[in-house]
This record gives structure tokens, C-alpha cells and sequence, in this order.
């Protein structure tokens, strides 16, 4: 494919970005202008049906946004209603209609009802996100029965389920996505949050790695990201100087943003990881480096 190439960094054409590079050449610097069809211009996930659980506020939010923008046709799911349709016009695009569905994904017929009406109403389901989780703070002398039992429940058997429920689709399609949130709780515990969090995520690793022996005869890749230090609900909830601990124990010194964990979905959501399963993918900034 051929490069145009501007003393100016202009392309002829004004339709599409484009990034420069600089060209010593006779007479000074010039730049090679890179055409948009160079980087990538197809839509990522054109036409795929997509379901992201926990989709009405920030990673699941930005994930949806970012499947949006690459053409997938996206269900939002969440406990609050109202709240996902809020979500649903802040990133919905003109003449793109997002599906949103109120589900606790803890109870199994709720949620194989649910991913039964967007087969229904979609024709089939390409990709599934389990996002949706939750946290507790305390100490192992603190922490309540119902607080350990409440996120297991939601962390590691909802993620379970929604699984569970897309399978048998997926398997009949001969084709499928799942990219499951966990975090670096499950691969270091963590001293943030009550007990029940880290192995509830390191339950999600588990089970991401062993669909994904039992699924990839199907042609379904199941992944995981492993976020650290996201701004989110969940982050917010850090004093100031713990929230100064993390970031200086951050190689990137900084914490990430809820497009950052969005970016890493969607990779192994599409088809450019095709050859990528049973992974858990690190989004730390380099808090990790396993």
C-alpha cells in the first residue's frame, strides 16, 4: 500500500486522521503521511453481539463504549435499570441501538433468561464480558459471613453463570468470545480489601483457564484481564495516602483509567487474538509483571 508523503504533514485527503513521520530528505525534513487504512480503519467488531454485565458505570461503561465504536451491537447488563439507561444515551451513536437488561447475574434462571432474550432479539451472542463485581472492605476479624458469602457469590459465581449460560449458544455458533475482569487480587491477594475479594478473583482465573481447555474444541477463546489500580468506584473509596502508596508503587506512576482496561477487552474480544486463550491478561501499569 502506498504512502503519501507531505513537506507539510497534510494529507491531500481531509476525511481521515492521519500521523506523520519524519523523512530526512534533500533540501530538509519532510514527513511520510500515513493514510487511516494503514492503521487499522475496519471496525474491530462489525455486526458482533456482544453482552457486557456490569455495563452501566465505569469499566463496564467504558467497555461499552469502546465496542460500540468498533460496530458491535452491545446489551448492557446490570442490577439498576436506571442507571444503564442513563449509561446507554451518554454512549449510544446516532442510529446505533444498545439493548439493556436488569439482571443479578447471581441467580441462574434470571440470567439464562436474559442471555435467552438477547439471542432472541439479536439472532445470536458473539462475545460475553463479565464484568460486573463487587467489594468489601475489612480484616479477617471483621468481615462478616454475609459480606465473604455476598462476593464469592457475585464475583465468581455470576461470572460462572452468564458463562454457563452462553455456552451452549456459542458452541452451536461454532464461535465465541469471552473475556472475563478479575484483577491482581487473585494473583497476590490483597490487603485493600475484606478476604473474600482475592479468591474470588483467583476463582475467576481458575475458571477462565479451565472453560477455555473445555470450550476451544468450539472455537471460543475465553480470557481474562487483571486490572490494578483503575480509577473507578471502587478506587475511589482509598484514602489519600494510600491512594499516593499505590501510584508510587506504579512503574508508570500513575493509575489507569477504565479505557485502559476497555482497550485490553476488546483486543481479546475481536479476532486479532484468535489464537489467545485460557490468558489473563495484566493491566497494572506494570505493578506486576508476571
Amino acid at each position: 500500500m502506498k504512502l503519501e508523503r507531505s513537506r507539510k504533514g497534510v494529507s491531500t485527503d481531509p476525511s481521515y486522521p492521519h500521523s506523520t513521520f519524519p523523512l530526512e530528505r534533500e533540501g530538509g525534513v519532510g514527513e511520510w503521511v500515513c493514510p487511516k487504512r494503514l492503521w487499522g480503519s475496519r471496525m474491530k467488531l462489525k455486526d458482533r453481539v456482544a453482552i457486557i454485565t456490569g455495563g452501566a458505570r465505569g469499566i463496564g461503561k467504558a467497555i461499552g463504549s469502546a465496542f460500540v465504536r468498533e460496530g458491535a451491537k452491545v446489551c448492557l447488563v446490570d442490577v439498576d435499570q436506571g442507571i444503564l439507561e442513563t449509561t446507554k444515551n451518554e454512549i449510544r451513536k446516532t442510529g446505533e441501538e444498545i439493548l439493556t437488561l436488569a439482571c443479578d447475574i447471581t441467580k441462574s434462571a434470571d440470567v439464562k433468561a436474559a442471555m435467552n432474550q438477547v439471542q432472541k432479539t439479536l439472532g445470536r451472542i458473539d462475545i460475553l464480558v463479565n464484568n460486573a463485581g463487587i467489594i468489601r472492605r475489612g480484616t479477617i476479624e471483621t468481615v462478616t459471613e454475609e459480606d465473604w458469602d455476598r462476593v464469592i457469590e457475585v464475583n465468581l459465581k455470576g461470572t460462572f453463570n452468564c458463562c454457563q449460560a452462553v455456552a451452549g449458544i456459542m458452541k452451536q455458533q461454532g464461535y465465541g468470545k469471552i473475556v472475563n475482569v478479575s484483577s491482581i487480587a487473585g494473583k497476590t491477594g490483597d490487603i485493600t480489601s475484606a478476604p473474600g475479594y482475592g479468591p474470588s478473583k483467583a476463582g475467576v482465573d481458575a475458571l477462565t483457564k479451565t472453560l477455555a481447555r473445555q470450550l476451544a474444541p468450539y472455537g471460543i477463546n475465553i480470557n481474562a484481564v487483571s486490572p490494578h489500580a483503575i480509577e473507578t468506584e471502587m478506587s475511589a473509596q482509598w484514602s489519600e495516602e494510600r491512594r499516593r502508596e499505590i501510584i508510587a508503587s506504579i512503574p508508570l506512576g500513575r493509575l489507569g483509567k477504565p479505557e485502559d482496561v476497555a482497550e485490553a477487552v476488546l483486543f481479546l474480544a475481536s479476532d486479532d487474538a484468535s489464537f489467545i486463550t485460557g490468558e489473563i491478561l495484566d493491566v497494572n501499569g506494570g505493578a506486576l509483571m508476571d
